[in-house]
């Protein structure tokens, strides 16, 4: 019992409000002019062999308010869609990068989660990724965008695509049934989740994983700030760290992504893309901490070209 107790302790009981702030490495272009932007972009798409540095450096340098914008412009010219026109004259890690920046964030992680179940085999780091990482506020906009795009429920597909406990814990976070930090810190029902994890793990042989599934999904994060294996281990351990720093888990992820001879292109991508206009610049930060390293320098180390160059514009610099 002192051993779970003594690892809850360890978590931040901090509180505060609902919506966390927010730390992009992706601001407002100042002087912005869409109509502008939209007839580089059109010159770039069609010069011979396609200049690629300029639609990166202007999709890059804009807020996801400002693309949208762009392809206004650019659709009101040219007749035809900016996106299509992008997916024409781009390939490989590039148009993912750039056609990941002209969605939603909302959208982006839909079409990822799809991704990680689409087709033969399932990615389960990149599930446990997303799902375990995101809020509740962000969970329930992800299943209302994902059934827009792709006219099917989240949870069906979750389900349909996993088995057993591990299914169970992502379908419950799917839900959104977790709990809002209050003002108040309840540590009564902190011991006694605390005394039931121990119960339901430490002491008994062989883990009661619904009891655990069931107070891992339903506390609030600063409320809760393992004989489990596979899957459902990576998924308790990566709501432990998104709990107590959510943008260590992300630094931790790009530098695993960057370790060893082959990089992680599609971990990289998904995490700045999806988190340069919410917390990239905390990232950042807690990465140089932890690694002794910048992200911007590791970047330019691990990856080359065009691609290099989307990605070390969304990082926003070096440290």
């Amino acid at each position: 019992m002192a051993l779970v107790s003594q690892f809850l302790g360890q978590l931040s009981l901090g509180h505060g409000a609902l919506r966390e702030p927010r730390y992009p490495t992706v601001f407002p272009a100042r002087d912005f002019d869409a109509e502008r932007d939209a007839s580089w972009i059109d010159t770039a798409i069609k010069t011979k062999g396609v200049d690629e540095h300029v639609i990166i450096d202007i999709l890059t340098r804009r807020t996801y308010r400002q693309r949208r914008e762009i392809a206004f412009e650019y659709e009101k010219k040219e007749k035809k869609d900016l996106v299509t026109a992008l997916k024409a004259a781009l390939s490989g890690s590039l148009e993912n990068v750039i056609l990941g920046l002209m969605k939603t964030t909302t959208e982006f992680d839909a079409s990822e989660l799809r991704a990680s179940m689409k087709g033969l085999g399932t990615d389960e780091e990149s599930l446990i990724e997303m799902v375990c990482s995101r809020s509740n506020e962000e969970l329930v906009e992800i299943k209302r965008v994902y059934k827009e795009m792709f006219k099917k429920e989240l949870e069906k597909d979750v389900a349909g695509d996993t088995s057993g406990d591990f299914a169970k814990l992502l379908l419950a976070l799917v839900q959104a049934r977790r709990e809002e930090p209050g003002n108040v810190v309840d540590y009564e029902k902190i011991d006694n989740d605390a005394r039931a994890l121990y119960e339901a793990g430490v002491k008994r042989k062989g883990t009661d994983v619904i009891t655990w599934i069931n107070i891992f999904s339903e506390r609030s994060v600063p409320h809760l700030r393992k004989e489990v294996k596979g899957d459902l281990e990576k998924s308790f351990l990566t709501l432990v760290e998104s709990f107590e720093n959510k943008q260590l888990y992300f630094a931790s992820r790009l530098n695993e992504a960057m370790k060893g001879k082959s990089v992680k292109e599609k971990v990289l991508t998904r995490i700045l893309v999806s988190r340069c206009e919410v917390d990239l610049m905390k990232i950042r930060s807690e990465f140089k901490r932890h690694f002794s390293k910048s992200l911007y320098q590791t970047i330019s180390e691990q990856t080359k070209g065009d691609y290099q160059r989307a990605l070390l514009n969304l990082c926003g610099g070096d440290d």
